[in-house]
């Protein structure tokens, strides 16, 4: 009886997902237990011919090929979602690798506590080409968002929500609330997000809890091209597209504008405390996410 689907989102990353797919291979849960779906979303490298190999090499493991042409990450998980068999459903992301006990860690907290509807992991950024000295906190939150909130299950932490790369829940919430809101969420390479974030604000506004699973590890692997200037400014741009567009769908633009005030005396007052490369970021994070904020296109 299949317990959980896992489900993998791809968009031309064929050689990053097998990483990806070799580190759902090793897991420690029965076979029988679970499902693996990657959703290729209508990529035009080699990505269909690289899951059927791999599935060829691991004929004991049920992996499944779904093709999304709607193009969009919320899209490719909603099919995905569609097409679960399992009462967990577990999300990653095509640029990950997760520890050999991550489905069997999920399987268990949802076991264990009953009220969880949702749940989130630790993530753990990995740079193959080094960490750049620029980056802070601050500045590594949209790049790989990492999270540690100790090695204890317990609620999540309040004001923050799992990492999209490493989140699952009930299939009952989304029978309940819907699914992922395709106006959100990224579209090929435009880097548009909050789809997790709506997500999780209509769970709680429905009063479903979300619990940490500290031994639900995934490594967020940063290549080169996400470190550079060019990503960087793209990203804090669509962060503020993504922000207007949330705060629309919930008529509070005005608190959207007070927030951002705030947190710009926020960054003035870091800036005065961090490096020099890592002010300059700080700045160029703010300025990007005001300037999607404020043109809304």
């Amino acid at each position: 009886m299949i317990r959980l689907s896992l489900i993998i989102a791809t968009y031309n990353r064929a050689e990053q997902l097998m990483v990806t797919l070799r580190s759902v291979a090793a897991q420690s849960a029965p076979a029988s237990l679970w499902e693996c779906i990657v959703v290729d979303n209508n990529s035009s490298d080699n990505t269909r011919n690289r899951i059927a190999a791999f599935q060829g090499e691991h004929p004991h493991l049920n992996i499944r090929y779904c093709f999304e042409g709607e193009q969009g990450l919320s899209a490719a998980r909603n099919a995905g979602i569609r097409r679960a068999e399992g009462d967990i459903i577990a999300f990653i992301d095509d640029d990950e690798r997760i520890v050999p006990d991550f489905i069997t860690a999920y399987i268990e907290l949802f076991d264990t506590q009953s009220d969880a509807m949702s749940a989130g992991g630790k993530i753990i950024a990995e740079y193959p080409t080094g960490r750049p000295r620029w980056i802070s906190r601050y500045t590594e939150q949209p790049i790989a968002n990492p999270m540690d909130f100790g090695e204890v299950v317990a609620p999540f932490p309040k004001g923050r929500i799992p990492g999209g790369g490493n989140m699952a829940m009930r299939r009952e919430v989304f029978e309940r609330i819907g699914l992922f809101d395709t106006t959100l969420g990224r579209t090929g390479k435009r880097l548009l997000g909050g789809e997790e974030s709506d997500l999780f604000e209509r769970m709680a506004s429905a009063g479903m809890s979300c619990y940490y699973v500290p031994r639900a590890v995934m490594y967020h692997i940063i290549p080169a091209e996400k470190l550079t200037a060019e990503y960087f400014d793209r990203l804090a741009y669509n962060i503020g597209l993504s922000q207007r567009r949330r705060a629309e769908l919930h008529n509070r633009i005005g608190a959207l504008y007070i927030g951002e005030i705030v947190k710009w005396c926020a960054t003035i007052a870091l800036c005065l405390v961090h490096r020099p490369a890592q002010s300059r970021y700080l700045v160029k994070l703010r300025r990007g996410i005001t300037r999607g904020i404020v043109r809304n296109e």
